[in-house]
């Protein structure tokens, strides 16, 4: 996206009165300020990793019923780590090719840390039971990305993840769970925190999806991993000196907005059924299993980026953006994220803002 376009796009989005789809864009300011009335403000700053750092990861080790976990600056560094607990006795791992390292990490897993993707399916959707059996070599990691957000933010069911957990066990592979979005896993899966991260033998969270913060994840297991995990965050440079702001948005999106996912994800279903609703529209998947979820309207990107932005400049209706052509020509799909902004919206007020939106087309 040109620079002087993505300024127009978040400070008209920072300027509407209704928000359908995201957050709204803060300053750096109002994010101080908000940190400013966070708990644990008065403590002590962390030091490579002691302070705020150790409350956090033993909020998200209780969280998770985990043995213990090891703060990252990024996943991707904690995902790689992860992988290379695993490769001990081989060097293929299992990914699938909408998988995060395999899209949107520049294959990091093999050029820093020497592995092989075995890909087990290239449906898009986790693995199964029986493709994890039907695997030709031994892999050392099994990996499930809760949900995949590239298949379009998709679950399996829980008799589907559990039976391909114990396949991939039965195997003699770790299961780790690419769990950036883990929080909203939990409605529709129908089971806790503690009793999704007991099916794996690894979990990788992020703060900024969905908790809305700064940046950084944990990497949460046994005592073993944590270890060999502080080793390996160590050599991959990620023993930084301080990371207290970070550190205390997780918590504070922890305290904040992790009590609300179950209502972020249940209000999705009413949102995706008045957009699968409108003209020549799709919602996949239908309904949607988790609070976000790909929006397929009829008409070229541009037209409806351009469309979006007009409606916000001028009407102050933030409706959806970043629209993409799909392989289906005339066709664009965008995804929608269902947050606090969107609460107050109805099917009436959707349908009456999409109207809007289509007459700015």
């Amino acid at each position: 996206m040109p620079e002087n376009t993505q300024r127009r796009r978040t400070a008209a989005m920072r300027a509407c009165d209704r928000i359908l789809s995201g957050v709204r864009p803060t300053t750096m300011r109002e994010r101080l300020a908000e940190l400013s009335a966070v708990a644990h403000l008065d403590d002590l700053p962390d030091y490579y990793g002691d302070g705020p750092v150790t409350v956090l990861e033993q909020r998200v080790a209780n969280l998770l019923g985990a043995e213990a976990a090891v703060w990252f600056p990024t996943g991707t560094m904690a995902q790689q780590v992860a992988l290379r607990f695993g490769a001990r006795e081989t060097d293929a791992v299992a990914l699938h090719p909408l998988g995060h390292q395999l899209v949107h990490e520049r294959d990091a897993y093999a050029a820093l840390t020497g592995l092989r993707a075995v890909l087990p399916t290239t449906a898009p959707r986790n693995p199964t039971a029986a493709e994890i059996v039907a695997l030709d070599e031994r892999v050392g990691t099994v990996v499930f990305e809760l949900p995949m957000r590239d298949a379009g933010f998709v679950l399996p069911t829980w008799d589907e993840l559990t039976e391909a957990c114990a396949a991939a066990e039965n195997a003699g592979a770790r299961v780790h769970f690419d769990g950036a979005r883990i929080w909203e896993s939990a409605p529709y899966l129908g089971r806790s925190l503690v009793e999704i991260a007991e099916q794996a033998d690894s979990v990788y969270v992020s703060f900024y999806k969905t908790l809305g913060g700064l940046s950084g994840a944990v990497l949460a297991g046994t005592g073993e991993l944590a270890g060999f995990a502080r080793a390996w965050r160590h050599r991959h440079g990620g023993n930084v000196f301080q990371q207290w702001p970070a550190v205390l948005a997780a918590l504070d999106g922890l305290d904040r907005e992790l009590p609300r996912v179950g209502e972020y994800v249940r209000h999705a279903r009413t949102i995706a059924d008045a957009l699968a609703g409108l003209p020549g529209a799709r919602v996949h998947p239908h309904p949607p299993h988790t609070h976000q979820f790909r929006f397929f309207l009829p008409h070229r990107a541009e037209a409806l980026n351009a469309a979006t932005l007009d409606l916000a400049e001028r009407e102050r209706i933030w409706f959806a953006g970043m629209w993409q052509d799909t392989e289906v020509p005339g066709v664009a799909m965008t995804e929608v994220t269902i947050a606090a902004a969107a609460l107050e919206w109805t099917a009436a007020d959707v349908a009456a803002a999409a109207e809007r939106l289509f007459q700015h087309l």
